[in-house]
């Protein structure tokens, strides 16, 4: 193990403050971009958690939200408990970003879960053509409602979406629709494009009209 993966496994993943104040950091800058940088993560006989986020970028707190979320877009929702694992994930993000760290940290034990990767790079694939679309649609535009305070709600969405994921794993499709609204509101960060995170509120919506639906 090298002394990156050390770090990373411990703590670590260092300074994510750009995106607080409507800039981004050198990772990804575009939802393919970081299906890119996922992709090329894909060595070996298996992928883990760590090897993703490293790809990524030390400091890029928006892409590693994102990042899972694609994933459980992806036909990889389909493995036992996976879409916990991800849920998991996007609120632990999720809340550090409410509370404006400047280091993004993740359990060890999370960094180590791994998926094949012959089906992670399969799963990249099938996320190429609507990540293009996404990236063909977004711009910066009605921006002050990515900024504080109004971005707080979009975290807040955000942890709210990756807690539900765990308890919704045997509702089918409801994660991968939590998975794609966490998607848009990353985005929506990234680019400083509000009329997408407005767009996720709307899938939210969807989600737990289904829920209700199956539940009921």
């Amino acid at each position: 193990m090298t002394s990156t993966d050390t770090q990373l496994g411990q703590s670590a993943i260092a300074n994510g403050a750009a995106h607080r104040d409507g800039t981004h950091d050198s990772g990804p800058a575009s939802v393919s971009e970081v299906i890119d940088r996922m992709e090329n993560a894909a060595e070996g006989s298996e992928t883990t958690l760590r090897d993703v986020v490293s790809a990524l970028g030390e400091a890029s707190f928006v892409p590693v939200l994102m990042a899972p979320a694609l994933a459980v877009v992806s036909p990889l929702s389909g493995v036992p408990v996976f879409s916990s694992i991800c849920g998991i994930t996007i609120a632990l993000v999720a809340i550090q970003l409410l509370l404006n760290r400047d280091h993004l940290w993740l359990p060890d034990w999370m960094m180590r879960r791994k998926v094949k990767t012959e089906s992670l790079r399969k799963a990249t694939q099938w996320l190429r053509k609507p990540a293009g679309f996404l990236d063909r649609m977004s711009r910066e535009r009605i921006s002050f409602l990515v900024d504080r305070p109004f971005s707080w709600i979009t975290e807040l969405a955000c942890l709210f979406c990756g807690i539900s994921m765990p308890f919704l794993e045997l509702l089918p499709f409801t994660s991968s629709i939590l998975g794609g609204a966490v998607t848009m509101f990353s985005l929506s960060l990234l680019v400083r494009d509000g009329l997408i995170a407005v767009f996720g509120f709307a899938v939210v919506a969807c989600a737990a009209t289904l829920g209700y639906v199956l539940v009921v």
